[in-house]
Order: structure tokens, then sequence, then C-alpha cells
């Protein structure tokens, strides 16, 4: 079953008029949209683009493991086989990511200059959506082609998705450049925060019904997830309705106090390497801890663990 997008209408009826204006007005329209993990950014990217029609789309992200120069243009690259004539083709190929090409060709600011050519030549006159999904992951030669698209003429609305930059891999860049972009003429800037309890509730109720939804079961699911979508849907996609009643009533577990702290650590979302900074012990004990923890409550994933501590209302130790 389908899950409503809840929660989220004015910020999408914001983004289709910034869509509007670039395809009216012909001019560029930078949007931003912040916000922890699973609270909706890629969804609302997703239902602007449906919306979007046959207007010209270039979307690009990270690479998953670790970021590496112009990753964004290089994943734009990837999916396009568009000829681009005013690009030399060695720095076209340094900026598809090409393994044997020689690296000290290019000074960083030609690069950019290319970078920012590359991209006007995809695009060319007609009004398109450029879409950066988590900024916070990019590299900075990426970070810095992002805040220079949003300073060009391109008659283009700049999409980009970020968390806070505390979570970046570069902070204090992707801080300068959330502020450079939220700092254009016209800038769309929203952050997405957990859905409210009656907005909660009106999930549940499509998923399962008006008369299994109870406001005990929707302050509870509530709470655990603090309203994150992401979180809500998965737990619709596992639960049934007899194990979303028992959502509201106390568990326990047998999990020892140190286990809870940890488990509690993955459903924030923490890398071992996080947990080990908070708890303020060795990523190694961390290792074991997650280890007899997934044997214990039967997860085969992280994820699984982090749904089952959500369920049963396990966080993490506060922290100051």
């Amino acid at each position: 079953m389908a899950v409503p997008m809840v929660g989220r209408a004015p910020a999408l009826e914001e983004l289709r008029g910034a869509l509007d204006i670039v395809r009216a007005e012909n001019r560029p329209v930078t949007a931003v949209l912040t916000g922890a993990a699973g609270t909706g950014k890629s969804a609302l990217v997703g239902a602007l683009l449906q919306a979007a029609g046959s207007t010209t789309v270039l979307s690009g992200a990270a690479r998953v493991h670790s970021p590496a120069p112009y990753d964004w243009l290089a994943a734009v690259l990837a999916k396009s086989d568009a000829d681009i004539p005013d690009v030399p083709e060695g720095a076209l190929s340094w900026l598809k990511q090409d393994p044997d090409v020689p690296r000290e060709r290019y000074t960083p600011d030609a690069l950019l200059r290319i970078a920012v050519t590359t991209v006007r030549a995809l695009i060319g006159t007609s009004p398109a959506v450029l879409v950066v999904e988590d900024l916070h992951a990019l590299d900075p030669a990426s970070l810095n082609l992002v805040a220079e698209l949003a300073a060009t003429d391109l008659p283009a609305l700049l999409l980009v998705t970020s968390q806070l930059p505390e979570e970046a891999v570069s902070p204090q860049l992707t801080a300068r450049t959330l502020a450079r972009l939220t700092g254009r003429p016209g800038a769309v800037r929203r952050h997405l925060s957990g859905l409210a309890q009656a907005e909660v509730g009106e999930l549940l109720r499509h998923a399962y019904g008006v008369e299994a939804v109870t406001v005990e079961i929707t302050s509870a699911v509530w709470r655990r997830t603090e309203g994150n979508p992401y979180l809500i849907t998965e737990l619709i996609a596992r639960l049934s309705p007899a194990g979303l009643r028992e959502l509201a009533a106390p568990q326990t577990d047998d999990l020892t106090a140190r286990e809870r702290e940890v488990l509690g650590c993955i459903a924030e979302g923490m890398s071992n390497k996080q947990i080990a900074r908070a708890l303020e012990i060795s990523v190694r004990t961390v290792t074991v801890h997650v280890s007899n923890l997934l044997r214990k409550t039967g997860a085969a994933s992280r994820t699984e663990a982090a749904l089952w501590a959500l369920e049963r209302n396990v966080r993490a130790r506060a922290t100051s």
C-alpha cells in the first residue's frame, strides 16, 4: 500500500511555485531542503519531479562509500550521452572520474570553469531542474560547483537536499555553501522536522483503518519514531494490526544496560565510531556489543535492530 505524503503539502507547493517561476521567466531559482535522515527530503524531490513533465532534469549525489572530486557532476555525466563540444575531452574524462586520466593536467579553478561550462551545455537554453541530493555528503569540489551554479544565469531550479552541516563530510564548507545558496535572491528554504502527532495518526489510519488506530497507539508511534516519516513507513511495513497494538504496551528484553545504550545509538543512525565517542568506549567494544544485540534481538541488520529498538522505545543515553 502506498503511503501518502502527509505534512509536506506546503513545502511541495512552494517548490512547484519555484519551478513555475523558472518556466515562466526563464531565470534561476535556488531551493534548499534540510532535515535529518528520513524526514522526507527525497520524497519531496520525487513528488516535484513527477510534476516536472518534459523539463530537463540533471540529478546526482555523492558516492556511497567515500566522496571524490566532482562526484555530483560525475553522477550526472554517467546518466548522459550528450555531446559537449566546448569541453576538452581530457577534462571531460576527468570530470567523469575516469581512472586513467592524468589528474595534474588542470588547475582547480580551470576545472571549476569547465564544470560550469559542462552543466551549461547539458541544460541548453530551456528550463531545467538540477537536483543535488545529500549536499552534506559531497566533496569540496562539488560544493564549490553547486555554489557557483547558484550564481549563474542558468534557467534552472537548483534543488538541493542536505542534512545539517554538523553531519557533513566538510562541516565548515557545507555551512558556507548552504549560506550562499539560501542567500540567493528569491531562494526557497525549507527545514523538514518530524511529523506532528496528528499527522502520524493520519498515516496510521491510512494504513490500518480508523478503528485500529487509538490515541494511545498514535502517541506510542509518535514518541518512538519522533515523527520521522521513514521510520513510520518502515514500522507500517513491518507491523500487523496486532503488532501495532503491542507497540503501545510496555515491553522488556534481555539486553544489558550497555547493549541498550548501543542499540539506542544505532536507532539514532550513529556509526560505530560515533557510538564509541558518545559512550566513551572503544570502537572494538562497540563492535562486540553490536554483534551481541543483533543476536539477542534476532535482527539481521542494523536497520532491523533500529526498528526493533523503536518498537520498544530503546533510546541512547542522554549526553551533555
